[in-house]
């Protein structure tokens, strides 16, 4: 697989591997077996980069993730998270947490249950109003300086954060969500990430599974499916929605692909400092997300999706109205 870089020295696969739903948010979490089995078939096929944070589970995510690529460890990138009010023993306190001295704790929480003497990539999972965003960076300056940190990362962070953040510490990845239906990015974050040179990693890149047309208005989610809080996937939004989706496919059976093939094709098409973390907890849908990297979109096909989505105006917020209060605008 291609390689591309976030910031000045990151260099990861073309297109990552979000872990999350293998242990949270999207109903009861996987087998462990089978969950090891996918991301170590993902590492075979040439990914590197692996996203996790503490909340996904809490905590089982990452020790999932660190015993999956504990064979491989220094062949692969790993990314994780701080930023939410976590207890020890996993007790959601509720609200975000980025002092300092929490940032410290988590990062050594982190490093023991990913069984690792580095985190590759630390986020910020969300800008937390009651800290400085200096004060965050500069935490996560003191990590980098120690070693215990490789590069500084932000998610959901508005461009005003962002420049203050990058000032004390150079910002490597900005991860926000961003694909062919939400689209938000790229009228500052996207040039304001450029200028800066710092990285782009969309996550849910396949629109939380709806791009890859396997559902539709009549689609049920477990009773833990985070979805189900989520206004845009109501049965009303879907309905409506759906309409983005029969646009692409269009274009997908044009190009002998699927509609997630060409929604992550679209995204790799946006620039070379886009990396897509899309993430899943089968084998076959692991291969045909890969398979994205070999679907050529031309000129034609690119400014096709453009209006096609431009056609469609998008139902429903993306989370539920107390996660839209946490994302930094």
């Amino acid at each position: 697989m291609d390689t591309r870089k976030l910031g000045k020295h990151l260099e990861v696969s073309a297109l990552g591997l979000g872990c999350m739903s293998m242990s949270f948010g999207y109903g009861p979490a996987g087998d462990e077996a089978e969950m090891i089995g996918v991301i170590r078939a993902a590492v075979d096929r040439g990914v590197n980069f692996f996203d996790t944070a503490e909340t996904y589970g809490p905590f089982a995510n990452e020790l999932l993730v660190g015993k999956a690529l504990a064979p491989v460890r220094d062949r692969v990138v790993i990314a994780t998270k701080f930023g939410f009010d976590i207890a020890p023993d996993g007790t959601r306190r509720g609200g975000l947490n980025s002092r300092p001295e929490h940032i410290r704790e988590v990062a050594e929480a982190s490093l023991k249950r990913l069984g690792t003497d580095r985190i590759d990539l630390f986020y910020q999972h969300r800008v937390d109003p009651a800290v400085p965003i200096e004060d965050v960076a500069g935490a996560v300056r003191d990590l980098i300086a120690e070693g215990k940190v490789k590069h500084f990362g932000l998610s959901e962070a508005g461009v005003r954060n962002i420049r203050r953040a990058h000032a004390v510490q150079p910002v490597a990845a900005l991860q926000s969500e961003y694909s062919l239906w939400w689209r938000e990015p790229e009228a500052e974050i996207l040039p304001t990430l450029r200028e800066l040179g710092i990285g782009f990693v969309p996550f849910s890149p396949l629109g939380k599974g709806f791009l890859t047309g396997k559902m539709d208005a009549s689609t049920q989610f477990a009773s833990d499916d985070f979805r189900t809080t989520s206004p845009r996937f109501s049965a009303e939004a879907r309905a409506h929605n759906f309409a983005l989706v029969e646009l692409i496919g269009g274009i997908a059976a044009r190009k002998q692909a699927t509609p997630a093939q060409v929604a992550l094709a679209w995204l790799l098409a946006q620039g070379p400092d886009i990396v897509p973390i899309p993430g899943t907890t089968k084998r076959h849908r692991l291969e045909e997300n890969l398979a994205s990297t070999r679907v050529q979109l031309d000129a034609r096909d690119l400014a096709d999706l453009d209006a096609a989505a431009a056609k469609v105006q998008i139902v429903g917020d993306r989370y539920g109205e107390a996660a839209m209060r946490m994302i930094d605008r």
